[in-house]
């Protein structure tokens, strides 16, 4: 305490040598106000968060929002210390209310920082308040309405799964979310990032946005017809309309082959040739079983320099999984390969491929028939570590080919004992796997 006196007695000197407007910064009883700004601060840099939340309170109680822009932000600090300590809900919610009015009351104060608050109090109410969906589609709506395409990665994501949220409530209908994903999607692909580290975010958010969009399943093939078609029909030759019909067509499951994806992925391509369009008339050649076609469209679609890495991730594993279906083992297998490397969420599914394609190659009648099984398992475990998605199929595929390991007598016939290192060519693929037997 001496201490603090000390420092509270030096403080008073300085700045009772200042003039009388200068001490308008801390309010009509400066000297107190300085004196528990001072006491807080102090055991705030010294991490006793106990002791300065009383001499915080008393410090907020007393001064105006000039005398510090710390204040705001060290006396959230200490709010959210407490929340989890609250004896009851009013409590917790009353103490849920200051952190949020310290934000309001620091914008009002500091409105030059006021896009980076904005975004902290968004994400605030998420943290508190995220399992009240309509409570986070009204005021994340607020936010993202201000801030667009400024606003957190959190608050996109959020909004769009509160909208979904509400969807199945029956409070808002198809059209709502696919306006409310067509919002955040566009604020996303409109950020300005200042580093390389902020791309990446960008586009993971960005990834993330269109996940949890195809997994909800609002935008059902069935859904978009009944949308889409009569604002296609009034306005065929709006190319952002027509953009995003394909774009959110492309994500609903089996909807390349009916006559409205069919007039837009035309339309499309005839007024804007580019990698999206490519890839539109990649599904609707696929759809129609044009391999040929599908596949050149598919790789025009990732040689275009207008594709961002995540996209080019999506589209390599597609290319992989199409390559695979078709026959196409070379390719399926350089493509599997480039989508793990760029990853994207997309590094399990290309394990998977990798797996499939080791499993059903054709590799000999000695050792190497077992070796391209314990090859397979090993990218199937792969999969399964990468991504918990896959795991069910991963663990199941394993299953499969595990059964086709050979007896431990078979294998010592050829000199090999269970986990031994073992070097496989075949098929234009090579990799070093470890024996298994039954």
């Amino acid at each position: 305490m001496k201490k603090l006196a000390l420092i509270f007695f030096a403080v008073v000197a300085v700045f009772s040598s200042q003039k009388v407007s200068a001490q308008g910064k801390y309010g009509a009883d400066s000297a107190e106000c300085i004196k528990y700004l001072s006491y807080y601060q102090e055991y705030y840099k010294q991490k006793n968060y106990d002791s300065a939340l009383p001499n915080w309170r008393k410090a907020y109680a007393l001064c105006p929002a000039t005398a510090s822009q710390n204040m705001f932000v060290h006396g959230t600090t200490l709010m959210t210390r407490i929340v989890s300590k609250a004896p009851d809900a009013a409590t917790r919610n009353a103490i849920i209310d200051t952190i949020l009015t310290l934000q309001d009351q620091r914008m009002a104060a500091y409105p030059k920082n006021r896009i980076s608050i904005l975004n902290n109090k968004a994400q605030y109410m998420v943290n508190y308040r995220g399992t009240d969906a309509a409570y986070i589609y009204k005021n994340l709506g607020e936010v993202e309405n201000e801030l667009g395409s400024k606003s957190n990665g959190s608050v996109l994501v959020n909004l769009l799964q509160a909208s979904i949220a509400l969807y199945r409530e029956n409070q808002l209908s198809a059209d709502d979310v696919i306006a409310m994903y067509d919002k955040v999607t566009a604020d996303i692909e409109g950020a300005t990032a200042k580093n390389a580290a902020e791309e990446e975010d960008n586009l993971k958010v960005k990834a993330s946005i269109e996940s949890i969009f195809a997994d909800s399943k609002v935008a059902s093939c069935e859904n978009l017809i009944a949308i889409f078609s009569p604002r296609f029909d009034a306005d065929p030759e709006n190319l952002a309309l027509v953009s995003n019909i394909v774009k959110l067509m492309n994500s609903a499951e089996d909807c390349a082959s009916n006559d409205l994806y069919l007039k837009a992925v035309t339309a499309m391509y005839k007024m804007d040739p580019s990698y999206r369009s490519a890839y539109a008339l990649y599904r609707l050649n696929n759809a129609r079983n044009n391999v040929a076609d599908a596949g050149r469209y598919l790789q025009e679609a990732i040689d275009s320099p207008e594709s961002d890495d995540a996209t080019d991730a999506q589209y390599y594993y597609e290319l992989a999984a199409f390559s695979y279906k078709n026959g196409m083992r070379g390719k399926a297998y350089d493509a599997a390969r480039k989508a793990i490397e760029m990853d994207y969420g997309y590094a399990g599914k290309g394990y998977l491929i990798l797996g499939n394609l080791w499993a059903s190659a054709t590799c000999g009648d000695t050792v190497d028939k077992w070796a391209r099984y314990w090859v397979a398992a090993d990218y199937y475990q792969k999969a399964r570590s990468a991504d918990p998605s896959v795991a069910d199929e991963a663990s199941s595929s394993i299953g499969s080919v595990s059964r086709y390991y050979p007896e431990a007598s078979e294998a010592f016939m050829y000199d090999l004992t269970k986990g031994q290192s073992y070097t496989v060519s075949c098929g234009g693929m090579s990799a070093t796997t470890t024996v298994r037997v039954q």
